[in-house]
């Protein structure tokens, strides 16, 4: 039999998901060099804030709350590269990325082996509505949500609520959900990694407390945690949660399909891009996962096809936290009101 050789997509032929994932293989490599660097202008701008709040507390406590605030970025950026050492993307040496992993997990109240695998599973499944339930942000279709009861749609939309998604739900994630390994209880790997990450934790605070006293818990490490967290939450939310995302059925699900066209591309900045460590750059990212952060441009910069899809400015992403509801027919996510208007 004759082979007839692939044939690939032309230039003014939109590109699939499969198409990209062969073209952005190339920039899958890391500089160990680089991410040295990126960890280092993370880590230590990060405890220096801590001990210049530290220092602060003896002369105003306010001036303590900001430079705790202001270090909430740093805070920030250091999960993102926590982040990419889960996918293995920061280090060429896979050993290299899970230990600063592991240690970067404590600062982010974080067990890495159990986020990791939690994480991965988002990826897998990402945009298929017949494996929702873990690494992800619930949204129901429109029919599931008309099927609840009255008392499961109040529910639902008091989860949704953002008062209770990016107020209280940081603070539950980070502080109580983390400290054990849900979804994933019955391998003691995770239960190891969640109990270990736990004690450091608990040593690093008392040893807060017993030469800083509650001041020190109160003013630097609940409010630079609690900011990067509430950030992290909204960074996550808009990154899938956008009215033209993907989500399908598993008969006409395709991961590659679902990454590129169910994340997005949030432009921010350039300091708010910096801090938040190129984690805008969403849907290269869901396409693939093992290109290194500070790569993450060197895509949008040679592919500009890529720099203009799912684009979402933060004016345009404000508009995002009042969606909630798939509609399988019109294949975008309404607000509730929109919703009923349609549907009754």
């Amino acid at each position: 039999m004759k082979h007839t050789p692939d044939i690939a997509p032309s230039a003014d032929t939109p590109k699939s998901g499969r198409d990209w994932v062969k073209i952005l293989a190339h920039y899958r490599d890391p500089n160990g060099w680089r991410s040295s660097f990126e960890l280092a202008v993370s880590i230590v701008p990060f405890v220096a804030l801590w001990a210049l709040a530290w220092w602060s507390m003896s002369i105003s406590l306010w001036l303590t709350l900001g430079i705790s605030l202001v270090n909430a970025l740093f805070l920030l950026r250091l999960f993102t590269i926590q982040h990419d050492c889960g996918h293995g993307a920061f280090f060429k040496q896979r050993a290299a990325s899970d230990w600063v992993g592991r240690v970067i997990g404590v600062l982010t109240l974080t067990p890495y082996a159990v986020w990791r695998r939690t994480h991965s599973i988002h990826h897998s499944s990402a945009g298929n509505l017949n494996k929702r339930g873990i690494g992800d942000i619930l949204t129901l279709t429109v029919d599931e949500y008309a099927a609840l009861s009255r008392y499961e749609q109040f529910k639902y939309r008091l989860y949704r609520n953002p008062v209770v998604l990016f107020g209280f739900g940081p603070s539950y994630l980070f502080l109580l959900q983390n400290r054990l390994p849900f979804g994933l209880m019955n391998n003691a790997r995770y239960w190891i990694s969640a109990m270990g990450t736990n004690l450091v934790i608990v040593a690093a605070l008392i040893t807060i407390w017993y030469f800083g006293g509650f001041a020190a818990l109160l003013l630097i490490f609940l409010p630079s945690t609690l900011l990067a967290a509430t950030a992290g939450m909204w960074l996550f939310y808009v990154q899938h949660q956008f009215e033209d995302t993907h989500w399908n059925s598993e008969e006409n699900w395709q991961l590659h399909d679902a990454a590129l066209e169910g994340s997005s591309h949030y432009v921010m900045p350039r300091v708010l891009q910096w801090f938040s460590a190129n984690i805008g750059i969403h849907h290269v990212h869901h396409l693939y996962s093992r290109i290194p952060f500070y790569r993450l441009t060197e895509v949008l910069r040679d592919h500009a096809e890529l720099a203009q899809a799912n684009r979402l400015t933060i004016p345009e992403s404000l508009a995002c936290a009042r969606l909630h509801l798939w509609d399988e027919k019109r294949r975008q996510l309404l607000s509730f009101t929109q919703a009923r208007a349609i549907y009754g």
